[in-house]
């Protein structure tokens, strides 16, 4: 009879110095800033910055539509359409935020169309 216990994978550490699934949690979890944090903090483990590129670049773009929607929404008569479009868009990025949160914890390399190729590309770049 064997007493060994089974051998359980010990999560990847980082240069942040967290687990590599709560480093990624923490790319998307305050949007675009925690993202260019972790974009210029990790310096070895390339998931890590994959995750916080594709945050900058996806929160980044939300946040700026977001803005663009509210002035558009002074905008006598139109406004209401820039209205309604920057609620959908706030809800577009709350529904993306839990996603990629969840996906990331779980270990998951989850890419987006467009967004995830963009973040490959500009990974490296600074």
């Amino acid at each position: 009879m064997s007493t060994e216990q089974p051998k359980t994978e010990q999560p990847k550490k980082t240069s942040s110095g967290l687990d590599e699934n709560i480093a990624n949690l923490v790319c998307y979890l305050g949007w675009w800033i925690t993202g260019l944090i972790f974009y210029f903090i990790e310096k070895d483990n390339k998931n890590i910055k994959f995750n916080a590129t594709q945050s900058i670049i996806t929160f980044g773009g939300i946040t700026i539509a977001m803005i663009a929607c509210s002035i558009l929404s002074l905008i006598p008569f139109l406004g209401l359409i820039f209205m309604v479009l920057g609620f959908v868009v706030w809800v577009l990025g709350i529904v993306l935020w839990i996603l990629l949160m969840v996906k990331v914890y779980q270990g998951e390399k989850y890419k987006l169309p467009y967004v995830g190729d963009l973040a490959e590309q500009y990974m490296d770049k600074f």
